[in-house]
């Protein structure tokens, strides 16, 4: 701080040149891959989720089933260029998880359908009042319907189904407009009604006959994981403060930008602050899935989910506030932490050990009391706080 009396001046150092240079180099190595690396790569990110593969499979064999419509003459004499509508229903339907698939289908089936009803009506005033008039209440039409959904679909109650809107959108448009030049806009508006609902059939059979992937068992298996990294990565930072391996005065910039290779429970656990946006659309998705291997109740409770996962990125931010010391410039003495090595350990051993008990408590779906193993967390708090005020004149 330097400067008259009563101003402060702040001086920020720019990242040193070294910094400067690795984060260059990165950049060129990670352009300058090699094919081998980059397949290592695509096999190291399907291994790690063999859901991602299966969705892919499923995907592709929807697309097939519902091509064969048009590859066939049968069908394709029946619905004609029509027909081309199942293939973009099941590109934009077929979603990761059944919840989601249904939501979407949802969507997309109530928005056809309103989207087909109103062109039908639209049409049918705009042929009643005579070929003069007949384009410019379609044109009148397509305006209004436009800056209906588009303002409806920022309703904050209504931001779910924003998706829907969309449906209406294009839906109402390209049916009134092509069936105006097209002729016979009725029959057109149906057989495109029935080419999305074949496609819509398509994407749900395949996605929940073959291998289907639960958004609900997805969700329940994200919180347990959660459980676990914390408690892992409490007692890896505790475990590495206590060691003596702590950083040495590192340059700022390094330490915000350091993945920390050495620490993979606490990438787990940073990971797991971003996870919030994850928990929501589980379990939204969850909510539209019926009741399905461990979870046989109409209407179960996928909110608390959330709730609890809420609670456990509270905790993680405090074990984000601990790797923060362990990182820092100013550290405590080793003499010093080994004074309070054995209270430290036995609150962190406890502390974790109520972590993974939940953990496979809620993986098992059992309720069992915890009252002990809280009890003891309780009292390895006391002891490490008496320690530290019996011996606060190692502080001065």
């Amino acid at each position: 701080m330097n400067g008259k009396k009563g101003s402060i001046r702040i001086d920020i150092c720019q990242p040193s040149k070294s910094v400067e240079q690795e984060s260059v180099k990165k950049q060129i190595s990670e352009k300058g891959q090699s094919p081998s690396k980059r397949l290592c790569d695509v096999w190291d990110f399907a291994r790690q989720d063999t859901n991602r593969v299966t969705f892919a499979l499923k995907v592709g064999l929807a697309c097939l089933l519902v091509s064969l419509l048009i590859l066939f003459r049968a069908p394709y004499d029946i619905f004609g260029t029509n027909i081309i509508w199942s293939i973009l229903t099941v590109a934009i339907m077929f979603e990761y998880t059944i919840g989601a698939t249904f939501n979407r289908g949802f969507n997309r089936a109530l928005g056809s359908v309103l989207a087909g009803v109103f062109a039908i009506v639209i049409i049918q005033v705009a042929v009643s009042c005579g070929h003069t008039a007949e384009p410019y209440i379609i044109g009148f039409s397509i305006f209004l319907v436009g800056a209906a959904t588009s303002f409806m679909k920022l309703w904050p109650s209504l931001i779910p189904y924003e998706y829907g809107f969309r449906v209406i959108l294009f839906t109402y448009c390209l049916i009134i407009a092509s069936g105006y030049r097209m002729g016979n806009p009725i029959r057109t508006a149906m057989d495109r009604l029935y080419s999305i609902a074949i496609g819509a059939l398509i994407a749900v059979l395949v996605n929940v006959t073959i291998y289907p992937i639960w958004a609900g068992e997805q969700l329940h298996m994200e919180l347990v994981a959660n459980f676990s990294s914390l408690a892992d990565s409490l007692e890896e930072c505790v475990k590495k403060y206590l060691s003596g391996d702590v950083s040495e005065h590192p340059d700022f910039s390094t330490t915000v930008m350091d993945d920390f290779p050495d620490e993979p429970a606490f990438r787990k656990c940073r990971a797991m602050l971003n996870s919030s946006a994850k928990l929501d659309s589980l379990a939204n998705s969850a909510k539209w899935e019926p009741p399905h291997g461990r979870f046989k109740h109409f209407f179960y409770p996928w909110a608390e989910y959330v709730k609890v996962g809420n609670v456990l990125q509270y905790c993680a931010y405090e074990v984000m506030a601990l790797h923060g010391c362990l990182h820092s410039e100013i550290q405590a003495p080793y003499n010093l932490r080994c004074a309070f090595r054995s209270e430290i350990l036995d609150a962190t051993n406890q502390a974790a050990e109520l972590l993974h008990s939940l953990a496979k408590d809620v993986n098992n779906m059992k309720s069992s009391l915890q009252t002990s193993l809280l009890k003891h967390v309780h009292v390895s708090t006391e002891r490490l706080q008496q320690s530290i005020d019996l011996q606060s004149y190692l502080f001065t």
